[in-house]
């Protein structure tokens, strides 16, 4: 049986990128200490706050805040996700909502620029309006994981957060082979409360994939967030769940329960027409 050993950070960041950088790094060493294939960071694990820090806070892909997480992909010789970080683009004042996947020698991947913003009102909670700060991506990313679990073929779909909501997006993953699903996520705790593992579930069964969701927690960025870090089966069974706090949640994936799932509910990989 092939499996894939994942290690998830839950993260607390603020506004400071310096302090960002030393925590996300030394929680991704704790999870090398796991010895994963595969370890992930949530969304805006560089900075968490205001639209015009999240502009200052953009850099170039690749530049130096990925080398300096390539350096600790060839140390723990594991591939490692950078949930998502503001990268430069064209608008200096709206850059991209990037993911970065970066494999055990410490080269880049694959990338993707979040598709799906954050443009919402509600109800005595956030609003919001991340289109007003971001300039969203327009590509499906599916990347290849060579070697990774001894599974030649084995694909991650990469999608960030509000991307949850679309299920149209995990569709296309699928179809593009994808057997694992990343979702780094910075969800509020107003809608995550009710909706983040729903969600998670859902899109893990309507496609017989599993859901890998490393998430932000506390209120760093001024809007208390829903944390809950979460890894769901192909079935749609949580698998492993952080509690409150920053720290790393650790699963081995039995890579044959996609194709068990898809054999017994042909759903996931049929063309939608």
């Amino acid at each position: 049986m092939s499996r894939l050993r994942v290690a998830l950070v839950q993260l607390a960041a603020d506004q400071d990128v310096a302090a960002n950088l030393e925590r996300a790094s030394a929680l991704v060493e704790r999870a090398g200490e796991t010895h994963p294939d595969v370890i992930a960071l949530p969304e805006l694990f560089l900075f968490r706050g205001p639209a015009s820090g999240f502009r200052d806070s953009a850099t170039d892909v690749p530049g130096p805040v990925t080398e300096r997480f390539a350096e600790l992909a060839r140390s723990l010789d594991t591939w490692l996700l950078l949930g998502s970080l503001a990268e430069l683009s064209a608008d200096t004042n709206r850059p991209y909502n990037t993911s970065v996947l970066l494999d055990p020698a410490g080269q880049i991947n694959a990338r993707y620029r979040k598709r799906h913003l954050f443009d919402v009102s509600i109800d005595g909670g956030p609003s919001d309006r991340e289109s007003a700060r971001t300039t969203p991506g327009s590509e499906t990313v599916v990347a290849l994981l060579e070697g990774a679990a001894d599974e030649a073929d084995l694909r991650l779909g990469m999608t960030v957060c509000y991307d949850l909501r679309f299920p149209e997006l995990y569709r296309e993953l699928t179809l593009a082979g994808a057997s694992v699903f990343a979702v780094p996520a910075n969800f509020t705790e107003a809608t995550g409360r009710d909706h983040w593992e729903v969600l998670l579930r859902a899109r893990a069964i309507e496609n017989g994939a599993f859901v890998i969701a490393p998430a932000q927690c506390g209120t760093g960025g001024g809007v208390p967030t829903h944390g809950r870090t979460m890894i769901v089966d192909p079935w749609g069974i949580v698998i492993a769940q952080a509690p409150d706090g920053p720290g790393v949640v650790v699963a081995d994936l039995e890579l044959d329960r996609v194709a068990a799932a898809r054999r017994q509910i042909p759903s996931g990989p049929v063309a939608l027409g």
